[in-house]
């Protein structure tokens, strides 16, 4: 972008670059983007620099490029900035959008990150198993809600937490699980995590980290599996929360694995061919909150710390 002697902006990628300008569409809220707003979280992130725009995940359309993989007009998603237009110079992990007939916004979520995420972390991490007993925390989250319908598809038994009543009867209700309950409303999990899996924890997809993993290790079953999905409830402490339970692991042989959507970037068409039908058919539905607006985006960001979202927080900055 350039300003022309008239004083109008032109939209142009710089002369030599091989980047893309886009204008951006869906910006989609991450727990883990609060991460990026300390100094040092990993050797494999890049913090928010103040005075720059904040980035994350989003959709967007091509209005010039000097990439021979995309022209003007296309459709992408991946990590973009959070205004209007982006310059973006690294577009190795950019994805071109061919299947237009699903809501642009779902690319910030279900058919995004999340989505792969959700796919990646329960059929490749977890191993699933048809009839095993499957529990998902942040149950109505944006991944969450997608793992939880990938395990009653495959035929497992499943229970979510979630933090309102609103979220419990839309677990078991809209998403269908077989039971949801508020952790809110628990004095003790362990015992909460009893009544629901008498028999024990096949499978616990984790996004909440903190007390909920100290009750689910007391409650899995020998051999279960653990999929480290995020640690929400870790993320403001200036003083993360100790795990008292983890001898159980070896007691149980419970396997737990941390990982990262990008560690499965090369099963994205494997993804995309099992999730479009199912989203065709009806048999996955997908819950968005939509706020309207770039300067809606703060509040939504930080709305996903106290649970305002309901589904996926989603920002609108314009219509393609």
């Amino acid at each position: 972008m350039y300003l022309n002697t008239n004083g109008t902006i032109k939209l142009k990628v710089p002369e030599g670059s091989n980047g893309l300008l886009v204008k951006n569409l869906y910006l989609s809220c991450d727990p883990y983007m609060c991460n990026l707003m300390k100094k040092s979280i990993s050797s494999t992130a890049n913090s928010f620099e103040p005075g720059s725009p904040i980035f994350g995940f989003g959709v967007a359309k091509v209005v010039d490029s000097g990439n021979p993989k995309f022209k003007k007009g296309d459709l992408v998603w991946g990590k973009t900035g959070w205004e209007e237009y982006s310059l973006i110079t690294d577009v190795q992990n950019l994805l071109k959008i061919e299947h237009t007939d699903v809501p642009l916004s779902y690319y910030s979520g279900i058919l995004g990150m999340p989505g792969l995420t959700a796919y990646s972390g329960f059929y490749e991490v977890c191993s699933p198993k048809k009839g095993e007993y499957v529990f998902i925390s942040a149950a109505s989250g944006a991944v969450g809600q997608l793992v939880g319908q990938f395990a009653k598809l495959l035929g497992c038994y499943v229970v979510g937490s979630a933090g309102s009543k609103e979220k419990v009867d839309l677990l078991k209700n809209k998403f269908k699980f077989d039971e949801a309950f508020n952790y809110k409303e628990e004095s003790d999990l362990v015992a909460a995590l009893k009544r629901y899996f008498p028999e024990g924890i096949d499978i616990y997809f984790e996004n909440v980290g903190g007390k909920m993993l100290d009750a689910v290790l007391l409650n899995m079953r020998t051999h279960g599996r653990i999929a480290v999905c995020g640690m929400i409830s870790q993320y403001n402490l200036e003083k993360l929360e100790g795990v008292h339970n983890l001898v159980h692991m070896i007691y149980k042989r419970v396997h737990m694995k941390a990982f990262v959507f990008s560690d499965y970037y090369h099963l994205y068409p494997k993804f995309l061919d099992l999730v479009l039908p199912h989203i065709a058919e009806g048999k996955i539905v997908y819950l968005e909150d939509i706020a309207e607006g770039l300067e809606s985006g703060p509040a939504a960001l930080v709305g996903l710390f106290s649970g305002l979202n309901v589904g996926k927080q989603v920002v609108l900055v314009a219509q393609e």
